[in-house]
């Protein structure tokens, strides 16, 4: 996976979390699923953020992959802003990159790809993306889905 920087701000959202005993492993550090989370609620934080009511009562997303590398642990305590954007856009695919660093040395932690699908929350059957969601989201369409 390409762990190239991200991109700044306004196309990137970030969110700042604390790691809670509830995150914590047998290792004594932050479990995967706790990132696995926090990319999940940084990707809703952005989407809650970027868009209005009416086009988030349009549009449903749902995880179709998530690719993690994981470089470095987190442990109890530790504040961690968690960065995330959306790489591409297709018919009905969206690809998001996740950052996580801790705030203290800046040491990135976890780089992450995620491919969500938009679905019609009605139906939950997929649904095409209309030009004006990657305009919220300032990032532009791409013909081929991500792969």
């Amino acid at each position: 996976m390409d762990s190239s920087a991200p991109p700044d701000p306004p196309r990137s959202h970030d969110i700042i979390i604390t790691v809670s005993e509830a995150d914590i492993d047998q290792n004594r550090h932050a479990n995967n699923i706790a990132y696995l989370r926090w990319i999940q609620e940084a990707a809703t934080a952005h989407w809650e953020f970027a868009t209005p009511p009416s086009v988030r009562a349009e549009y449903s997303w749902v995880v179709t992959r998530h690719e993690i590398d994981y470089k470095r642990p987190a442990f109890l305590g530790d504040l961690l802003r968690v960065r995330t954007w959306v790489a591409t856009m297709s018919a009905v695919l969206s690809e998001r990159r996740c950052l996580i660093s801790r705030v203290a040395d800046n040491a990135p932690l976890s780089a992450s790809r995620t491919l969500w699908c938009a679905i019609n929350p009605a139906t939950g059957r997929p649904r095409r993306i209309a030009p004006s969601i990657p305009r919220l989201l300032l990032v532009s369409m791409d013909d081929d889905p991500p792969k």
